[in-house]
């Protein structure tokens, strides 16, 4: 197989590939550090890395890849239980962190190798006149173990071959006309394939560069993007952040215009601050649907109409479908009949590490990995993701309904600065529609009826919330994602 990352021998040596805050490499400094580490690590069987917003993550990341060794990237929040059962789960050899990061007590036990980011030029020259260490591999071995963020269980490890971050990088180059011009910008955890995936390797394998940002903020988004960066990649939370700053600053506002691409994902980005950015800025989000087993399934693309509440068509290579309860396709394409999300093709995931029982429950027998995504199509093919098949699902008075456009909905009402809906059992309706509302004012609620009558006149009586609950905030994971299981029983 070709390197996942040929911009390490093929770009000039100054060009700039990371950049962490005031602390960068070149390509030819990123291949010497990066293959010092594949050479201390070649003989691991995995490797665990302390995965902090650094260039020492990074730097692990790619130098485990280049010795065909599988990385584990652990979350630096995770705890001592969930840390744990990683650990015996993934049995990593050694531990590769930045010089000086203190670790938990349940890493100490491994083989610590501290990862220096710096070289110098004689070590440049050699690394680079070895093909900058690259192991033979092959499509199949094993790059990442991803844990999944264990909502329904202890976390279940994702083998990712190199197969399917090549395939899908190459996908979203195709969709996003992405080359080694652009610059990106982001400040994503890089424990997760959203910010590791995408935001780090995704750039290194186009020849391109990353900023960092360290910690998300508005103020070096704007620097980043009126400073050369051309892309930037967020989460929903960080594109609600944005958009409720841009009234009051228009130096913010100037940067996203004149940015190539704004990409939201993890989660649905909801239709309300979709529609403030474009007002305030000219430009609109893009959003792409993935999923740790699957890496990118569909995005909207960058020559295509990037359509508030849409994640876009499938991706080159990815076979999509939507399938009824009892396994039969649903057909339609008239963006109201719900399935959930199946999915086929190079960009899946293996297995999950050491759970044959739990990797074959996910596929069919024909091989579509069930995602428990569950969505309607419009017309032209786009892909509209309702919620998921075990929170989002409602089951009320015969109709199907789904959570996620009942949200939109509601946030679209000035009172609503969160929301999130559930259903709830109902002798009646066999389920009635909840919502859960974070207010604009506590002190001056919605009338009541209020909210239940706006998302009537917006959607169908049927999909109107039959008990609206108050709330101070929504439960979110690190990645922004609301916590549907943690709300108050």
């Amino acid at each position: 197989m070709s390197s996942l990352f040929p911009a390490l021998t093929d770009e000039p040596s100054g060009r700039p590939a990371l950049r962490f805050g005031e602390r960068s490499l070149t390509y030819a400094q990123l291949a010497s550090a990066a293959g010092a580490v594949g050479a201390r690590v070649r003989e691991e069987g995995r490797v665990a890395v302390w995965a902090t917003p650094s260039l020492e993550t990074a730097v692990a990341v790619v130098g485990a890849l280049l010795a065909g060794v599988a990385a584990v990237p652990l979350n630096p929040k995770s705890g001592d239980k969930e840390l744990g059962h990683i650990l015996g789960d993934s049995a990593p050899r050694v531990v590769l962190a930045a010089p000086g990061d203190e670790l938990p007590a349940a890493l100490r036990e491994l083989e610590r190798i501290d990862v220096e980011a710096e070289a110098d030029a004689e070590a440049e020259a050699d690394v680079r006149g070895a093909g900058a260490g690259v192991a033979p591999v092959g499509d199949e071995d094993p790059a990442l173990v991803v844990y999944t963020s264990g909502t329904t269980g202890p976390p279940k490890g994702a083998v990712i071959p190199r197969r399917a971050i090549a395939t899908t990088l190459d996908a979203l180059a195709d969709a996003w006309q992405w080359t080694g011009e652009d610059v990106l910008v982001h400040g994503l955890p890089l424990f997760h394939v959203h910010g590791l995936v995408l935001g780090i390797l995704g750039p290194l394998r186009r020849g391109g560069s990353v900023r960092h940002l360290g910690r998300f903020g508005t103020q070096g988004v704007t620097r980043e993007l009126t400073t050369g960066a051309s892309m930037l990649f967020g989460v929903p939370t960080m594109y609600h952040r944005i958009a409720e700053a841009l009234p009051d600053d228009p130096e913010l506002a100037e940067a996203l215009a004149g940015a190539r691409l704004l990409v939201s994902g993890s989660a649905a980005l909801p239709v309300h601050d979709h529609e403030r950015i474009a007002a305030a800025t000219g430009r609109r989000v893009i959003e792409r649907y993935g999923m740790t087993e699957t890496l990118m399934n569909t995005s909207v693309r960058a020559d295509g109409e990037a359509r508030a509440g849409t994640v876009g068509v499938p991706l080159p290579g990815v076979e999509l479908r939507l399938v009824d309860e009892d396994g039969s396709a649903v057909e339609a394409y008239d963006g109201e009949s719900v399935g959930e999300i199946q999915v086929r093709g190079p960009n899946l995931f293996t297995e999950y590490l050491n759970r044959p029982d739990a990797t074959a429950a996910a596929f069919t027998s024909d091989g579509w990995f069930r995602t428990g995504d569950v969505a309607v199509r419009d017309p032209d093919g786009y892909v509209r993701i309702v919620g998921r098949k075990a929170t989002d699902l409602i089951k009320s008075g015969g109709y199907k309904i789904g959570a996620g456009e009942i949200e939109n909905a509601l946030l679209e009402h000035p009172g609503v600065r969160e929301a999130a809906v559930t259903g709830e059992p109902d002798a009646d309706l066999g389920e009635r529609i909840v919502a859960w509302v974070v207010p604009t004012d506590p002190e001056a609620l919605p009338a009541e009826g209020e909210l239940a009558d706006h998302v009537a006149r917006r959607l169908a009586p049927h999909k109107r919330p039959r008990v609206v609950r108050y709330l101070d905030a929504l439960p979110r994971n690190d990645m922004g994602k609301i916590m549907k299981r943690a709300l108050p029983s």
